[in-house]
Formats: C-alpha cells, structure tokens, sequence
C-alpha cells in the first residue's frame, strides 16, 4: 500500500457526489469529461494541493468510471494507481492496464481515454510544459522543437529510483502549516529534473558547450580563474544563463551561493599554498591580494574559520 500521498488535511471532497469533484478537477488539475454507471450511488473523495507551479491531487470516483479529455496542450499529466486498476487506451488503439504501484505519464499533445475500476483511487500530478522547458534551458539540454515529450508512459514505481519518496517529501511541503515558496519551487525543480533524467524522453542531455554539464564547466572555469574578480554576473554569462537560473544550480548542486563557493576555493587554494613548502610565498599579504581579499583582517578570520587557524600559523607549519 502506497502511503504519504496527501493526507486528509488536504481533503476538498470526502464521499461527494462525482460530478461535482469532476467539475473542481477541471477548474484545477485539467479539463476531461466523466462516464459513470447509470445505476448506484457512487461516492467521490478529492484531496488537493497547490505546489510552486505543481498541482497535487488524491481522488476516487467510488465507481467505475471512464475519463476522457482531448490533448491538455500546456501540460503533463502523471498518475500514480493507488488503490484499483485502470485500462489506458492510447490514440494507435493500443491498451494498457495499469494497477497498484503503476505510473502513468500523459504528454500534452496526447488525448486522453481511461477508465478505472469502482475501487480505483490515484494520485495526480499536474507538471506546466514551461517547468521542464526551463530546466532544458538551464542545464542546457537538447530538446525537438516541438518540446519535451515523454516516449515511454507506462512504469513500474520501482523502476524509478526514490521517486516515490521524493512525492511523498513533497506532499509533506505542500502541506505544511507555513509553506515555503522557496522550497516548493526548489522540490518541482527536482521533481522536474528527476523525470527527464529517470525516464525515456527525446531530451538529448548532453550539454550543448560539450561533454561535461553547465555546472561542470563553470566549476572548470572558476578553477581556471580563481585570481580573478569573478562575480556571479560574468560567471552567469560564461554558462549562457540568467543571473537566477545560476545562482539556482549552485544552490542544488552545492548548497551554497556563487560567491560563497568561489572565496572558499580561493581560501583553499591559499591554504594550499602556505602548507606546501615547494610554494613561494614573499608574503601574507601580498599571497592574500593575488586572490582578490582586499580587506586583510575579514580575510584572516575567514581563513581561521575555514581551516581553524591564522595563515601565519599555516604559514610557520609548513615543512
């Protein structure tokens, strides 16, 4: 059983009549058109959730159903089978049944035909095309003209690695009490990237200045350059992207800022330099100004921070 995907605290409609969870799905997760049995009183739950550009939603029809909608155009459509089973019929008349643990992933230029059994119950995710766009263009991937598309669309939950586990940390965010933007938008970058690297796409994800990624080449370039003033604007423009997009890669990469990443190189470089004996150094101060640090006392007690010492104390060590 597949737990951790939206709680009750997300509940909208709980035993509802299913026309009127039908009609919220279509102002919130993607226009479709129900098919329910003419006979019985079938009871429909809803739980859902905004996430950054995501949308999050846990629904049962509590009877069979046949879901049908012409492409979504701007959006990708995932479902996870909770609970139930669900007969997808793609546009070359082919079917496939999915069940419990299952994925599915529906392009947007993709119609839409399922149906699903009266115990059926899914988790949706809605993904915007312009979220794998962007991160097509900032990790420089190749892509056709006509946008990402996914090439296989049926999957195993366990032939992705922690992607369940990835939705569940993100249902969690979505539903914490003081929900951070900044973190919603940093997990739908991961949940964005982590599809287009798991699964089958016609994303080229060679980076289109070489073999090595955006991030490699701009870690190559500070290593390069390290006496130079290197600030984050001319940095951005060396990997072809925005000033944000930038300081966003150093931040999944490593944690940390631009600047914060290139003065703990330059003091590493420093540290490496009065440890080793075979290195010239005329002076402190002058090994200090090579490497940009202008202001000698705030370049001290960085150093101490960094490596739990003064440099004249590196300096007198050194064999």
């Amino acid at each position: 059983m597949i737990t951790g995907l939206l709680s009750a605290s997300s509940s909208v409609f709980d035993r509802a009549d299913p026309h009127a969870v039908s009609d919220y799905v279509n102002e919130h997760v993607g226009g479709h058109c129900i098919r329910m049995p003419k006979t019985g009183h079938p009871l429909a739950s809803l739980n859902h959730r905004n996430f950054a550009n995501l949308d999050l939603c846990r629904i049962s029809y509590g009877g069979s159903v046949r879901v049908t909608s012409p492409a979504l155009e701007s959006i990708y459509h995932l479902q996870i089978l909770l609970r139930g089973h669900c007969l997808s019929r793609s546009g070359n008349n082919t079917e496939h049944y999915l069940g419990p643990g299952e994925l599915l992933l529906i392009n947007p230029d993709d119609p839409v035909d399922l149906t699903y059994s009266d115990d059926c119950e899914k988790f949706i995710l809605k993904i915007p095309t312009s979220l794998l766009e962007s991160i097509c263009a900032e990790q420089r991937w190749q892509r056709p003209d006509i946008g990402v598309r996914f090439l296989q669309n049926h999957y195993r939950l366990d032939q992705l690695s922690g992607f369940i586990n990835l939705m569940a940390m993100v249902c969690m965010e979505a539903e914490a009490e003081e929900p951070l933007v900044r973190v919603q938008e940093h997990y739908a970058q991961i949940v964005g990237t982590k599809l287009l690297s798991q699964m089958q796409t016609n994303v080229c994800r060679e980076s289109l200045g070489g073999q090595s990624s955006s991030f490699e080449r701009v870690v190559e370039y500070i290593e390069h350059n390290l006496k130079l003033d290197l600030s984050s604007e001319v940095l951005a423009e060396q990997a072809r992207m925005s000033v944000r997009s930038f300081y966003g890669l150093f931040e999944r990469h490593l944690g940390v800022t631009p600047q914060q990443y290139i003065r703990q190189r330059k003091l590493e470089r420093i540290h490496a330099c009065l440890s080793d004996a075979s290195c010239p150094v005329r002076s402190l101060t002058e090994l200090a100004l090579d490497y940009g640090f202008l202001h000698l006392g705030r370049f001290s007690e960085n150093y101490r921070r960094q490596f739990g010492e003064l440099p004249s104390e590196t300096l007198k060590r050194r064999v």
